[in-house]
């Protein structure tokens, strides 16, 4: 018997998304609906789609490269190191202005659900 506190590993596989990035995603389950974790990836010269996430703020945790974070249009120069919370709701997309992947955490409160994702360029 597993205690209760216990989640098993998961494939920890990246995965491409619409949004034009890479995604591992370390936490997001149902035993933990106030929190997911997230590490993403974005290759040199390419900008995140600009999107929203109704209901879930959002915390970015750089760990490699630097970049440019928009949000509700004010732009922001990150590097390795900095972090950044983005409001539930708010426009954002991020452009990796460096010549290496960009790597940053994401921890949303609540977790992440695709259904929150709200496509701002359609």
């Amino acid at each position: 018997m597993l205690a209760q506190f216990f989640i098993p590993r998961n494939d920890l596989a990246e995965f491409w998304t619409g949004e034009r990035c890479y995604i591992t995603e370390l936490h997001n389950c149902d035993q933990s609906p106030e929190a997911s974790l997230a590490l993403a990836r974005v290759e040199p010269g390419v900008t995140t789609q600009l999107h929203r996430l109704d209901g879930v703020s959002e915390r970015y945790i750089l760990r490699k490269g630097e970049g440019t974070l928009e949000v509700d249009g004010i732009r922001q120069k990150l590097k390795a190191g900095d972090q950044a919370v983005i409001p539930a709701g708010a426009a954002q997309r991020i452009e990796n202005t460096g010549e290496t992947d960009l790597e940053f955490y994401c921890l949303c409160v609540p977790r992440f659900h695709p259904a929150s994702y709200v496509n701002l360029e359609d």
